[in-house]
């Protein structure tokens, strides 16, 4: 089976093909390799590598810089992953579509089935929102996977950012009343992979459990062995971003249980990410 990753140099795109290139054929993809904007060269390298499977990984995931770029915003997230869904189809592939708890409005107190109303509050939201249904307009061979609060070994991300905060033993808010589910994306990747001859449709796949961002960097001090009485909590008003965020984006991941795959507890990936980090992860 051949496989076709984009945004191969991502967090994400790193452990996935991490995860896929010992039992496939991988072909990975820079930004700066396919630019999934530009449709001609989309349509080329389809036609030309011919995989049985596309991975967009690639997208613009600065929440609040959106705001202020928004045709890039749908360019990459909305029309670059149509582009990839049209030429999946026309050489009989399937693709896999990553996507986002932002595309719910956070305005209930249980998780978010599968086919409940989306209703994003920001640009991101938007873009990908119309990103998954430009695909399934597109294509009938397709995988939405929404996922939430990512990060990873590859670039930057809060946990990073936390680990930072904590070894220069700073002072740190945090804000209190958003939660959502934290997800290692090596763990994502790995559900992703076990996706891979299920029924087509949209997945939720987060790592277990809930918390807020304050609980979670808190979280990451005590893990880490830091003080974790330097974060302390501030609301999403007094933080003050420009995109607005879900107060509660917890998704339910019904779907994913009833195909088979489980995800393990935010807690214990946490751990793992961390563990490894302090040894020097590469």
């Amino acid at each position: 089976m051949k496989i076709l990753i984009t945004g191969a140099n991502g967090q994400l795109g790193k452990d996935l093909l991490s995860v896929f290139q010992n039992d496939f054929n991988v072909i990975a993809f820079t930004k700066e390799e396919l630019n999934i904007t530009n449709e001609r060269k989309v349509n080329e390298i389809i036609s030309e590598k011919k995989p049985n499977l596309i991975i967009n990984a690639a997208a613009y995931t600065a929440v609040d810089d959106c705001e202020t770029n928004r045709k890039l915003a749908f360019e990459v997230n909305s029309f670059g992953a149509y582009y990839l869904a049209k030429a999946a189809k026309s050489i009989d592939a399937d693709i896999i579509q990553i996507s986002t708890d932002y595309i719910f409005n956070g305005k209930t107190c249980k998780p978010y089935e599968v086919d409940d109303t989306p209703d994003p509050l920001s640009v991101y939201g938007q873009s990908k929102l119309l990103g998954e249904q430009l695909v399934q307009l597109a294509s009938e061979k397709y995988y939405i996977v929404r996922t939430s609060w990512l990060y990873g070994h590859h670039g930057k991300n809060f946990v990073k950012t936390m680990l930072q905060l904590g070894k220069e033993e700073k002072k740190v808010t945090v804000v209190e009343d958003q939660v959502g589910s934290p997800t290692f994306t090596k763990d994502l990747a790995q559900a992703i992979k076990q996706l891979i001859g299920k029924p087509y449709g949209t997945y939720h796949i987060a790592n277990a459990g809930e918390c807020s961002w304050f609980h979670f960097a808190q979280s990451i001090f005590e893990t880490a062995h830091y003080e974790p009485s330097f974060v302390q909590p501030l609301s999403t008003e007094e933080y003050g971003a420009a995109a607005q965020r879900p107060s509660y984006s917890v998704l339910s991941r019904r779907t994913l249980d009833q195909a088979g795959i489980k995800m393990r507890h935010w807690h214990g990936a946490l751990q793992e990410f961390i563990e490894k980090e302090e040894k020097g992860y590469d």
